[in-house]
Formats: C-alpha cells, sequence, structure tokens
C-alpha cells in the first residue's frame, strides 16, 4: 500500500532547503497524514542528523519535558552531549533551557539540527505554570531567530493560522490536502485479480465515503480488500467499520472526545453538534432557536467549535468539518447504540448524497448492500 502525500515531503524538504531556510508548519485534520510524514522525514535524513518529538505525549511539566527531550536527543549543546545538561530548577528555568536546546544544538559534523516537532501546539500545556504565559510565541521566535531547522505539525488549523498570523516570514504553512482518487487507488491493498477499471471505480468510491483523509481511506481500503479476493463492496464495508466497536466508529468517537476537551462549553458544544447532525448547514440564529439560547451565547460557543476545527461556517452558515464525524454523532450521540439495520440505513442514505448516482461502483456497492432502483435511477432505501 503506497503511503499517502507522496509529494507533500519533497515540498518540506524543499523548504528546509531553502537560503534562509524555512519552517513548513504542515497543518491537517486527525488521521491526515502528518505523523507518517515525519516519520518518513526522520528515516530520509538519518537519525543523527534531525530528532523526532511528539510534544502531546511528552508535554507535562517544563522540567520532565525538557529532561525527556535532551536525554533523547542526538544533538550536542557547547561541545558536549545535550543530555549532559544539569536539571533546572524551575519550569522558568527549564523551559528556558528547550529554547536553548533548539535554538544552539548542533548535529554530526557541526551540521544545523533538524527539530521535527508532532502536535506543537500542546505546548500550550505550559502556560499554566508560572512564568510561562507565552510559550508559543517564545518557542516560535526562538526557532524564527535560530540556525537550526524545523519542521512543526498539528491537527488545530483554526488555533495555528491565529497565531502565525502576524509570525515570522520564516515560517511557510502547508495546508494536507485531501487523498485524490488516483492516490486513493494507488494505497489499496492488493485484490486478486480485480480488473483495472473495477479498481479504479472502488478508489474513487472509497475517496467520496472517506472525504479524502488518509485514516478513512486507510480503513476503508483494507476493509473493502479484506471482504473478497476480488475486493468486496466499500458501502458494506463502511457500515461494519461504523457499528459496534468497529475501527472507525472508535477513531471518530476519539477525534470527538478529544477536540471536545480541548474546549470550551462541553455540554453546549455536544448538544450544537448533534443538532448539525441532525440537519446541516444551520445559521447562527437557527441554532440558537433549536438550542433555547440566545444568539450571544450560541455565537460563543459556535467560535469555541471552530476554534478546534470540528465546524466550519462558510457564508455564515455552519456545518461539520469532517463528513464521517457528522455521520458518527447521528449513529452513536444517543441512549441507545444503534442497531446494524440502522448503521446500514444510515450509511447507504450517507452514500447516496456524495456519491455520483452514475457511478459503475456505486450500482455494484448499492446492489450488494440490497438496496432497489426505481426506473428513475433514483437508489431507493427500504
Amino acid at each position: 500500500m503506497m503511503a499517502p502525500h507522496a509529494g507533500l515531503e519533497r515540498r518540506v524538504l524543499a523548504a528546509l532547503e531553502a537560503t534562509p531556510a524555512r519552517i513548513p508548519v504542515v497543518i491537517g485534520g486527525c488521521g491526515s497524514g502528518r505523523t507518517t510524514m515525519l516519520h518518513a522525514l526522520s528515516d530520509r535524513m538519518g537519525r543523527d542528523q534531525c530528532q523526532y518529538i511528539d510534544v502531546e505525549r511528552a508535554a507535562s511539566t517544563p522540567e520532565r519535558f525538557h529532561q525527556a527531550v535532551a536525554a533523547a536527543s542526538p544533538f550536542r549543546m557547547d561541545g558536549q552531549s545535550a543530555a549532559a545538561q544539569p536539571p533546572a530548577g524551575s519550569a522558568r528555568g527549564a523551559f528556558d533551557r528547550t529554547l536553548a536546546l533548539i535554538g544552539r544544538a548542533r548535529a554530526a559534523n557541526d551540521a544545523p539540527a533538524t527539530f521535527l516537532l508532532d502536535e506543537v501546539l500542546e505546548l500550550r500545556t505550559f502556560e499554566s505554570f508560572p512564568g510561562l504565559r507565552h510559550v508559543l510565541r517564545e518557542m516560535l521566535q526562538a526557532m524564527a531567530e535560530s540556525g537550526n531547522r524545523f519542521v512543526l505539525t498539528t491537527r488545530y488549523v483554526s488555533r495555528a493560522l491565529r497565531l502565525l498570523r502576524d509570525g515570522h516570514a520564516r515560517f511557510e504553512v502547508i495546508h494536507l490536502p485531501q487523498l485524490n482518487a488516483g492516490e486513493v487507488t494507488a494505497m489499496l491493498p492488493p485484490m486478486g485479480n480485480t480488473a483495472p477499471e473495477d479498481r479504479d471505480y472502488l478508489g474513487r468510491t472509497i475517496q467520496v465515503l472517506a472525504d479524502g483523509r488518509a485514516a478513512y481511506v486507510r480503513a476503508l481500503g483494507e476493509a473493502t480488500g479484506s471482504m473478497s479476493g476480488r475486493g468486496g463492496d466499500p458501502i458494506s464495508a463502511l457500515t461494519a467499520l461504523l457499528t459496534g466497536e468497529g475501527a472507525l466508529a472508535s477513531w471518530c468517537a476519539h477525534r470527538y472526545e478529544l477536540r471536545l476537551h480541548k474546549a470550551r462549553g462541553y455540554g453546549a458544544l455536544k448538544a450544537i453538534l448533534e443538532i448539525l447532525a441532525d440537519e446541516e448547514p444551520l445559521t447562527l440564529t437557527e441554532v440558537a432557536q433549536r438550542l433555547h439560547r440566545t444568539p450571544g451565547s450560541t455565537k460563543d460557543y459556535l467560535s469555541w467549535l471552530e476554534d478546534v476545527d470540528l465546524i466550519v461556517s462558510r457564508q455564515k452558515r455552519y456545518s461539520f468539518a469532517d463528513p464521517l464525524t457528522r455521520l458518527w454523532v447521528r449513529l452513536h450521540c444517543r441512549p441507545v447504540p444503534p442497531s446494524v439495520d440502522e448503521v446500514a440505513r444510515e450509511v447507504q442514505g450517507y452514500a447516496m448524497a456524495r456519491l455520483p448516482q452514475s457511478e459503475p461502483a456505486l450500482e455494484m456497492a448499492v446492489a450488494a448492500a440490497g438496496s432497489s432502483r426505481k426506473e428513475s435511477g433514483l437508489i431507493e432505501i427500504d
């Protein structure tokens, strides 16, 4: 199975090799391929030339974070191993040493060090400690002034763009694009003697159902390929993945809770998502009426959901940023888990709304799922 976004790595490397080197900031939602890209870069550069840091996993206190990063670093500072630095006596002191490490560390042969910081915005964790009110801005400033090289990623698009709005010219924002149909087809696992045209149909169908998101494409492609030697029905595969403990049901639950816990107003935000799961797009006034809250408070709630990229606003109308998360909310944010029949009905409705009605892969999939056709050619769900 081919890795997603093959051209992205080349673009990032071009930014690093420019004179002066730019600092790529790769932004995209959960499962879009950011971490895969960083690991590929690490393998390509060599572990003695770069350091990958999972900020989300390592950020606890500034002292422990600095200790962990220094201990794992392949770089040297002031002629000695980065791990040889003495421990700091305060949160402020530890963060200053982290800034010094990323700014002055050197790789083998006194080459510039390269740091690959995954989920860099999680450094905000440190802003609750004394003397650390502007951690992210201090970190970005230290990077901009350093001769070292950096690649940053985050899943929080809105927050990243706001932070970098007046940032240094070295920072280059790179939006992870959705996978196109050709990329999705290339990622599909082997499917026996499947004809090339049938494989292309499957690729186009999966691209639309998965909204071009790498994690969804991978799960849906593997599930479809495992259904039979020649590849199965992607609509039935999506139904299985969203039922009970299916892989996409678990993934969407993780993404939903992760983003909500990063926002304020947890209960009201869940209610708004349920409202938009029933009907979208809606205006501020329409959401406020269904929520039974004032437009002023509803506007705050909506802005908090936008801040963590759960919803988007287009022409003053709000909708989900991720259509599969919306489908998951419709199915699973209820007192009783959905039955298999309910999941199948919702998935077929989702597919009908997104896939071209003349697509041969859709006809094959719906026929396999037990749907019927009217003479008009429209698909009818029982």
